[in-house]
């Protein structure tokens, strides 16, 4: 991610050693570790005899190699994510949930960066910017639509504001549910119907309407407080700049039915993968959301983002729903389990649609899986691909990660 120069560069870098042939960082590490990684050429005065030998140095300025940066990214598995996903619209991150090292950050379909170092043809800008998968575009540092993927950020809201006790049946509805006519023609709609409905059984079937009952049972306003105390609306603490995740388009939410979406991960909920993996890192530190790194550090001690983001007993509490999620063979996330693993996990998929009768929206499935125990190992992986609805939902991402991850942990 270097290129030439250009005479803006010259005018903004004034006495910072760049010359018409210098190269400079223009995106990517290369950007955000310009000064580090530049060095500076050395040069010297001397006077030579006939023969050209140096017989005296009158001046003289050593040179100055760039520093050396290691970062957290395994490489290994970030070709691995890419390779898994290049012909999808995705992105994937992975990270150690315990010290926040980040070993992935993946967007597909990429780009070859030798085409802009090397010098760049109109047509294959022209093609690139044409592309309808959008190449230029890196999803992982955008803000998406979770779908049920943000379920245990409520349900730890909820525990934390004594709105949902983990034991209380909310009642079967069956498959559709509205809380009064007043809400018109509007239904929450779910896919599974069971009993008893409590909190463990709603993660592992993944239920709408339980969601949807605890988001109105917690209120906006306690709601809104529980996601600003989650780092919502406020930069991610990163090296690369991401994202800010939001709750709604405007300052608060608005209504009932958009209370009632946000529940369940629709509405106008729109999160930063990366900090949605912070978020569950929660479940395994007993309550505190770690602070993800890039740049590696040996022997280094995790960084907290959010310091107590919930109780313990919270975390302990979604942790051991989330862990049922693959554990239980009715599970939503049972086919990510690998033998001899002990992990946690959650699937979701987001409708982007016009209205509830839209048919033709785009649907996005996520999946995220996360260790939990004291292993040679540790890593949780989010992965999101777009227009999942021909290819088998959700499922089709949760199968990619669990491969993923079990051959990480191998």
């Amino acid at each position: 991610y270097i290129q030439q120069v250009t005479a803006e560069d010259l005018e903004k870098h004034p006495g910072e050693g760049y010359r018409a042939n210098s190269v400079i960082g223009r995106s990517g590490m290369e950007l955000l570790y310009e000064k580090e990684l530049k060095g500076q050429d050395g040069c010297e005065i001397a006077i030579l005899n006939d023969a050209g030998q140096k017989k005296s140095v009158l001046a003289q300025i050593p040179k100055r190699d760039g520093q050396t940066i290691q970062l957290t990214i395994d490489a290994g598995l970030q070709k691995e994510l890419y390779d898994t996903y290049a012909e999808d619209k995705s992105c994937s991150v992975a990270m150690d949930p315990f010290t926040g090292e980040v070993l992935a950050l993946v967007s597909t379909p990429s780009f070859d960066s030798r085409d802009f170092i090397y010098g760049m043809s109109q047509t294959l800008w022209d093609s690139l910017n044409e592309d309808e998968r959008m190449p230029l575009y890196n999803r992982f540092r955008q803000k998406l639509c979770p779908g049920s993927s943000f379920k245990p950020v409520i349900a730890a809201i909820g525990l934390e504001t004594g709105a949902i006790d983990p034991d209380m049946d909310y009642g079967n509805e069956g498959l559709q549910w509205q809380k009064d006519a007043s809400w018109g023609k509007y239904y929450v709609t779910t896919l599974h119907a069971y009993d008893p409905v409590i909190l463990e059984n709603a993660l592992i079937y993944s239920d709408n309407i339980y969601f949807a009952k605890a988001a109105l049972r917690i209120g906006s306003d306690k709601l809104t407080d529980g996601l600003d105390k989650l780092g919502f609306g406020e930069p991610i603490p990163f090296e690369i700049s991401m994202a800010q995740s939001q709750y709604s388009n405007s300052e608060g939410i608005d209504s009932e039915i958009q209370l009632a979406d946000t529940g369940y991960g629709q509405g106008q909920v729109l999160v930063n993968p990366l900090h949605l993996l912070s978020m569950y890192s929660m479940f395994v530190n007993d309550g505190n959301m770690i602070q993800p790194v890039l740049k590696y550090e040996e022997n280094a001690a995790a960084k907290i983002w959010k310091e107590q983001a919930v109780s313990a007993q919270t975390a302990q509490t979604v942790k051991q729903s989330l862990l049922s999620v693959i554990e239980n063979p009715s599970g939503t996330g049972a086919s990510a389990k690998i033998d001899g693993v002990t992990m946690l996990g959650k699937t979701g998929t987001a409708e982007i649609k016009e209205s509830q009768d839209d048919t033709t929206g785009v649907e996005r499935g996520w999946f995220i899986c996360e260790t939990t125990e004291d292993m040679p190992n540790q890593i949780a992986v989010v992965g999101m691909v777009e227009d999942v609805k021909t290819k088998g939902g959700s499922s089709y991402v949760t199968q990619k990660v669990r491969n993923i991850a079990a051959s990480y942990l191998q």
